[in-house]
């Protein structure tokens, strides 16, 4: 199951509104896919209103609105080569806030104190109850599905400054979406990023140095995850910077693509 979180285009009576809302037919072709509308949220079991939408009478927003972002950087061996690092003992988390969340062909705006920002195209885990100290065999039970991600870097001010808040947090530096995918399974999908059409990475969620459920467990161990929190699990090699006017895209197999404009911030 597709679950997307919309507003409806002007034209009609119910312009302007949000709700949730499940997603069928061939993404490959936007003008066969209908939006279910659902009453409240996803989590549980998810009631539809009986309101159905076309795909053009919809604009897609970030699929969720999380009380939190935990990701994890270095996951992959090739990337943390690629910018001369080692890969860590234990998983290397870090947060991004709330504020730097947008949704598919909002805008990256290019934050003023960098100027070498980069894409990351990440599988994006969305928790779907709340839950703590999670048993390995369980982890199934707390996901909700799986979206794509841009964690989009700061490079330069990541060198930098050390910490890492203003380089990963900066506004809009992490596009979700297009939807959630509940029935899928994490452990070998092909991921991809382009920019301007052109790839620039390639790789496969087997290549992870920790798994998705691994990296539920080691985070909840620390902390309550709950329902909507959203974790990265790392970027395959190949990152690169990002320009103003160039359009990323990440895609994700079993789920979908991403894209995102970047713009001057004004």
């Amino acid at each position: 199951m597709r679950i997307a979180r919309f507003s409806v285009r002007e034209g009609s009576p119910a312009a302007g509104s949000v709700s949730f809302g499940v997603v069928e037919g061939d993404p490959s072709q936007p003008d066969s896919l209908v939006v279910h509308e659902l009453a409240g949220h996803p989590f549980g079991q998810p009631q539809p209103t009986g309101e159905s939408y076309r795909f053009q009478d919809v604009r897609l927003l970030s699929p969720m609105l999380p009380n939190k972002i935990v990701a994890v950087g270095r996951n992959y061996a090739a990337h943390a080569a690629e910018l001369g690092n080692d890969v860590p003992d234990v998983p290397l988390t870090f947060f991004k806030p709330s504020t730097s969340v947008i949704g598919p062909t909002e805008n990256i705006a290019y934050p003023p104190f960098s100027s070498d920002v980069h894409h990351e195209a990440e599988l994006a885990v969305v928790i779907g109850r709340m839950c703590r100290e999670v048993p390995l065999d369980r982890v199934p039970e707390v996901i909700l599905g799986y979206t794509c991600a841009n964690d989009v870097t700061a490079r330069d001010a990541q060198q930098r400054e050390g910490q890492w808040a203003r380089a990963k947090g900066f506004d809009t530096a992490c596009p979700l979406g297009p939807w959630i995918e509940t029935d899928l399974d994490p452990s070998d999908l092909a991921i991809t990023c382009t920019v301007n059409g052109e790839l620039r990475q390639t790789g496969r969620t087997s290549l992870m140095i920790r798994s998705v459920a691994e990296l539920v467990v080691h985070i909840s161990e620390a902390m309550t995850l709950l329902p909507g929190d959203v974790i990265l699990t790392g970027t395959p090699a190949g990152v690169g910077p990002l320009n103003v006017g160039d359009e990323v895209a990440v895609s994700i197999e079993g789920i979908g693509t991403l894209t995102n404009k970047v713009i001057k911030r004004g």
